[in-house]
């Protein structure tokens, strides 16, 4: 038994890792972004939401050392997407719940 509540303890503690990971309103932005878009380099992502380049390096290397988003090399570039589509459903259900 006592195995079993350590195992589910660990569990919501990733999931709240994960979800403190998403939180943010700009990391938002870039999972809707790249929902919406697929695949775009570190340029493409901070001109579309018009913010520093440093800020969206920042805020992209927190989504993919949790996992939310994969990274390609593209010669000196690198194209970043979203890792798991689930987090294409998780938008929605956002954007559904605020309507």
């Amino acid at each position: 038994m006592y195995i079993c509540i350590f195992a589910y303890i660990k569990h919501m503690e990733k999931a709240a890792e994960l979800l403190k990971a998403i939180s943010h309103p700009t990391r938002l932005e870039i999972i809707d972004l790249l929902g919406k878009k697929g695949s775009l380099s570190v340029t493409e992502i901070h001109t579309h939401l018009q913010i520093e380049q440093a800020v969206a390096s920042h805020h992209l290397s927190i989504l993919k050392d949790k996992g939310v988003l994969k990274s390609d090399r593209m010669g000196k570039n690198c194209q970043y997407s979203i890792k798991n589509p689930c987090f294409v459903d998780i938008m929605k259900c956002i954007e559904n719940i605020q309507n």
